[in-house]
């Protein structure tokens, strides 16, 4: 019996030991996949006080200026995330300004070449004609600007509420959609 102990001791110390290496083996794997995880969602690239410049044939078609954008990249997408706003000027064929966006928040599919701009999203055209909304889509192929969110549109002699808008990015020529309201401001 007197043998017996040392053997059953020498076991707990021998299980405890293999207990305590399975624990941290199995802690350090979990601490490692966090790191590679986490690395996926890194951008590549991060840039201060950006200017993108989208042109036609040589020819400057929008100006988009972004305090912010971090790029992401992987099997399935590539983003460029803008999380404090931009502001994108569109050009005409006479190289002036037709109409700007602004917004606090954007992020630019790269693959699909659209952008969402969200929170407090405002357009303005030449004449002034004001569009709000919380979400507009920027479909930078078709040169069309929509949204399925709420407007507010504010011309020299109406407020237009509707449900939703397309237009084109100049917001010269749009439609609206589900049209709640309409107020004169003709005198």
């Amino acid at each position: 019996m007197i043998n017996s102990i040392p053997k059953f001791k020498i076991l707990i110390y021998f299980f405890a030991s293999i207990f305590t290496l399975f624990v941290s083996c199995k802690n350090d794997n979990i601490e490692k996949i966090q790191v590679l995880t986490a690395a996926d969602n890194l951008p590549i690239e991060i840039g201060t006080n950006i200017i993108l410049n989208y042109t036609d044939s040589g020819i400057v078609k929008a100006k988009v200026f972004a305090p912010l954008l971090e790029r992401f990249e992987n099997e399935k997408t590539s983003q460029s995330v803008m999380k404090k706003g931009i502001t994108a000027y569109f050009y005409g064929k006479n190289k002036k300004i037709t109409s700007y966006i602004k917004s606090k928040y954007a992020i630019r599919d790269d693959r699909a070449k659209t952008m969402t701009v969200k929170n407090d999203v405002v357009v303005v055209n030449i004449k002034g004609d004001t569009l709000r909304t919380e979400s507009l889509i920027w479909n930078e192929y078709t040169n069309k600007i929509n949204t399925s969110y709420a407007v507010k549109i504010t011309t020299p002699d109406e407020i237009i509420y509707g449900d939703g808008l397309e237009s084109n990015t100049e917001f010269s020529s749009y439609k609206i959609y589900k049209i709640k309201g309409i107020i004169s401001l003709k005198k």
